[in-house]
């Protein structure tokens, strides 16, 4: 794997001026994202920034959709030394309000009103308690009532004088992204601009990515994934990318048969509906040769699927958080389909070792927490305490997870420490949830656990003793979360009122026992 001294703005100059025309990243409407005209895009808007008073080091957000925006805002972060920090776009004041206050950042990109929310009306909510956000900037809005800056007015043309490149370490901080935690607020995870790349060059050897490929991605640029795959992807390798604004099966496959799209990195229900549109149309999507499969459980069976409906693509299970992306590439040659199958891929330039309670390393083939180390590992959270707790003495990320390493060199994941809901293949917080639930006037304890469900993988459930044993029903609770700020995907799915919750000696509730008990009620059904 190369050593690399370049960053995505250094690249995205090269690009632009040895071939402009090129391609660098498709869109669905057609207007696809070309090297030359995205970075005159990244210069303008970089030119402006710098007005705005915007200086290395300080951190600019955006909560956009996979727009062509956010690969100018990318390139001219890095253009000008800024700290980067993408917003998933479902998030609403409450976790808005503490991403944009924990990171200090000073500028924010939103959209208008998108799919029916209104982001300036929720902005403008927040804004008395953030103090360091200076700057609010509206990103394809309609009405012209709106009071914010208009990001169309900051690429300009008459901004296009030349603004100088900050020269800064590829070991200096690139990214921040909010991950959920078990104790129920996000961490800030900071990656620089090397740890970012290696996660890349890694997919990028493991799949021998080159010129003839295509990363179809569906996955939220505001996500690791989304982030990596979809924006820097075409400009840190050879390999162009395909934005999907929003995940439908339909429009997924019409689009991979249009633009002949040849992988793509994503989460389990994507690839599941892919399978069933294939089969239901007799699709074969030959040009499509592999899918990495990620963020939540994969049933064995669907792997094998896919190798029986789609005529050349191989699928397979990767391992990897935000902190730690990309682990495991997956097995990716069809003799290898049994462990694409049955691991979560192999191990690739990580250091992964697996150890007791007290942090012996144990045997090959037995079951303990995976700890890992290797060039893509984040530079730490956003809070050094944080970043002490979640490493050892060594430097290895503790990752909570709970599985063995195979003969093969493989992992296997058979349980998790981390108290966290993969739902669709976005982190949820069980304590998150509990702390809103513990707001109820009728609510004495509460205890948030992940159900299966047949599409996104895993369900929220929440578990509930009541004061007094009052009745609440899942409609009751729906109208509650409606108030509370909480983004709709976390809100409890299901319901179970419980004379007590179950504790250890110590005080802790079993959540192995609820969620147990939860399957077994699920899949009764």
């Amino acid at each position: 794997m190369l050593l690399r001294t370049k960053n995505l703005a250094d690249c995205a100059k090269e690009k632009a001026h040895r071939s402009p025309d090129d391609i660098a990243i498709y869109l669905e409407n057609g207007e696809h994202i070309r090297y030359g005209s995205i970075f005159e895009e990244a210069m303008a808007l970089a030119a402006s920034l710098t007005q705005l008073g915007l200086r290395p080091g300080d951190v600019i957000s955006f909560q956009l959709p996979n727009w062509r925006e956010t690969v100018a805002i990318d390139i001219a972060a890095v253009w000008l030394g800024l700290v980067i920090n993408p917003v998933i776009p479902i998030y609403r004041d409450r976790e808005l309000a503490f991403i944009l206050a924990d990171s200090r950042s000073r500028c924010l990109f939103i959209p208008g009103v998108y799919r029916g929310h209104d982001f300036p009306d929720m902005i403008e909510r927040l804004m008395p308690q953030l103090p360091d956000l200076t700057h609010v900037i509206s990103v394809r809005q309609d009405s012209d009532t709106c009071a914010l800056l208009r990001y169309e007015n900051l690429i300009a043309k008459a901004n296009l004088s030349p603004v100088p490149q900050h020269v800064g370490e590829m070991s200096a901080a690139k990214i921040i992204m909010y991950t959920s935690g078990t104790t129920g607020r996000a961490k800030a995870v900071k990656h620089s601009h090397t740890s970012l790349a290696r996660a890349l060059d890694n997919g990028i050897e493991g799949w021998s990515l080159d010129n003839r490929d295509i990363m179809l991605m569906p996955s939220p640029v505001t996500h690791v994934t989304g982030f990596a795959n979809g924006i820097e992807l075409p400009f840190l390798s050879d390999c162009k990318s395909a934005f999907m604004e929003r995940w439908d099966v339909n429009l997924a496959a019409a689009y991979i048969q249009r633009i002949g799209a040849t992988g793509c990195v994503s989460a389990t229900p994507f690839l599941q509906e892919l399978v069933e549109k294939a089969k239901r149309d007799s699709l074969g999507l030959p040009t499509l040769r592999f899918f990495a499969c990620g963020g939540a459980s994969v049933p064995p069976i669907l792997i094998h699927d896919v190798h029986n409906t789609l005529e050349n693509c191989r699928a397979f299970r990767v391992y990897g958080c935000t902190e730690a992306p990309l682990i495991t590439v997956g097995f990716i040659r069809p003799e290898d389909a049994h462990l694409a199958a049955t691991t979560d891929g192999l191990i690739s330039h990580w250091d992964v070792k697996v150890v007791d309670d007290e942090g012996n390393t144990l045997a090959q083939g037995l079951d303990g927490e995976l700890l890992v180390k290797g060039p893509a590992l984040m530079l730490g959270y956003g809070e050094e305490e944080q970043t002490r707790q979640s490493m050892d003495n060594h430097g290895y990320f503790q990752t909570g997870d709970i599985g063995h390493i195979s003969a093969e060199g493989a992992i296997i994941i058979t349980d998790r420490k981390k108290d966290i809901i993969i739902r669709g293949g976005e982190n949820i917080s069980a304590r998150e949830i509990e702390d809103v639930l513990h707001q109820h006037a009728l609510i004495s304890e509460a205890a948030v656990v992940a159900m299966p469900h047949p599409r996104l993988g895993e369900g929220v459930c929440a578990c509930l003793v009541t004061k007094n044993a009052a009745v609440i029903t899942l409609a009751d609770l729906t109208l509650f979360f409606e108030k509370s700020g909480l983004a709709k995907q976390k809100w409890p799915q299901r319901i179970e009122l419980c004379d007590e919750l179950e504790k250890t000696a110590s005080g802790k509730v079993r959540k192995d026992v609820l969620r147990f008990k939860v399957k077994t009620l699920v899949e009764a059904k």
